[in-house]
């Protein structure tokens, strides 16, 4: 009997091996565009997220290998959700609260809003719901980073990745242009070194990009704009759980009565993000570890972001036409003037 039970234990693990192992061509090659990308902004400046999806689409034809492919959904999927969680490492309560109601009221209002329109304005583009939801978010809370948490409790659909893609390299272009463009409109409006932070950190799009226009003003800028960014990163728990309920609500609504158990509706990596903000909120772990959690979700992200490029050809990204990039123009737009009238009327 004892015989029995350790060959069964061997075999269970040859399985799990020969499982596991199989993910290494594509974690591999998702690996080398993500080095690539970072070597590229690291040489010419510019945003990684960008590099490794103009890599990964780039090389395509190389992930229509079959040994790659299971690797390649890998990083697209759980390493993006574990990505994702591993986000919380990089805000503490004490950050929301230093905000204040008023300046923490002007960003939500602004999120809010933002996703209201895109729900609006994608349904008169022949955008699902599920479509417009993920390129509000994007623009509302984190630009690229949102996207690929959103699109995570979303249902499948057809051209979802294809969506997806649009969506983050949309975004990231319109927060490069936002980080250039901005400061000088600060600059030009006369804002002071707080209310320039607040707005810059209340609309653009990606933290890096948050980060570079914030300290270009100067550091009490750059501090303010980075923890007003942050504020809204931590919405994006409020955001995908809201989604998650709405979308799984309706779901159950057609589904049949034998239909198989639903997925939870509060997802492992959000989860998994709250516990890190409550870490690194009353410093349960020295800084040095906490960093390099930060590090390691950055990391992750990129490979996601390599791999959602990989299994994308510019075929099918012309295909998505014109009115991905309105959706994104028009919220990226509409973030900035609602942030900047609502500080106006603050100031009033």
């Amino acid at each position: 009997m004892f015989r029995h039970i350790t060959d069964a234990q061997a075999l269970h693990k040859r399985t799990w091996f020969a499982r596991h192992l199989r993910l290494f061509p594509g974690i591999g090659l998702s690996a080398v565009v993500a080095a690539a990308a970072a070597l590229a902004t690291s040489q010419y400046g510019g945003p990684v997220f960008l590099y490794a999806l103009l890599i990964g689409v780039a090389l395509h034809h190389v992930s229509e290998e079959p040994r790659s492919a299971p690797g390649i959904e890998f990083c697209a999927r759980t390493l993006l959700r574990l990505g994702v969680g591993l986000l919380g490492a990089r805000i503490t309560a004490q950050q929301i609260i230093q905000l204040g109601w008023s300046t923490a009221l002007i960003v939500v209002v602004g999120v809010a809003t933002t996703i209201g329109l895109a729900v609006f304005v994608g349904r008169r583009l022949r955008f699902s719901p599920a479509q417009s939801v993920l390129a509000g978010g994007a623009v509302a809370i984190c630009g690229a980073s949102a996207a690929l948490a959103i699109s995570a409790v979303l249902p499948k659909e057809k051209d979802g990745d294809r969506h997806t893609l649009m969506v983050v390299v949309s975004v990231t272009v319109m927060s490069t242009i936002a980080m250039v463009l901005y400061p000088l409109l600060s600059s030009g409006l006369g804002l002071q070194a707080q209310i320039a932070g607040v707005f810059i950190g209340g609309t653009i799009h990606d933290v890096a990009q948050v980060v570079g226009a914030g300290y270009t003003l100067g550091q009490e800028t750059g501090d303010v704009a980075t923890v007003v960014k942050l504020f809204r990163v931590a919405l994006l728990t409020v955001v995908v759980f809201l989604t998650a309920l709405a979308f799984k609500r309706s779901k159950g609504q057609e589904a049949s009565p034998d239909a198989k158990k639903s997925p939870p509706l509060v997802p492992w990596f959000l989860l998994l993000f709250i516990v890190m903000v409550g870490i690194n909120s009353f410093h349960f772990l020295p800084q040095v570890a906490v960093r390099g959690l930060s590090e390691m979700s950055q990391l992750l992200l990129i490979l996601a972001v390599a791999a959602l490029g990989l299994k994308t050809s510019f075929r099918e990204l012309t295909n998505a036409g014109w009115r991905p990039i309105a959706l994104i123009v028009i919220e990226t737009l509409w973030l900035a003037a609602i942030v900047l009238g609502l500080l106006y009327l603050r100031q009033r």
